[in-house]
């Protein structure tokens, strides 16, 4: 039967760390969203909520079954704005 409250635990943690990813990783991309945004009208932007986001992603995926995510740095936001830019042309 302890075998059976060990597994129910565990599995009730990765639940728990599979929920947390999941606002984070929404959370972190409507932060993205809203720099794509701002750099597309050529207004100021910054990329730091969206790697302090990032950061607590990987904190949480080094106690595994979560995937980590790459910081984003202002020019990857601008590049992939102006490919956006040069697709619709």
């Amino acid at each position: 039967m302890c075998v059976h409250k060990d597994i129910s635990k565990h599995v009730e943690q990765v639940y728990k760390r599979v929920k947390k990813f999941q606002a984070l990783d929404q959370q972190r991309e409507f932060f993205i969203e809203e720099a794509i945004s701002l750099c597309k009208n050529s207004y100021p932007f910054s990329v730091s909520n969206i790697n302090v986001i990032t950061e607590q992603i990987n904190e949480l995926a080094k106690l595994g079954t979560i995937p980590t995510r790459k910081l984003v740095t202002m020019e990857m936001v601008e590049d992939f704005v102006k490919k956006s830019a040069d697709s619709k042309k």
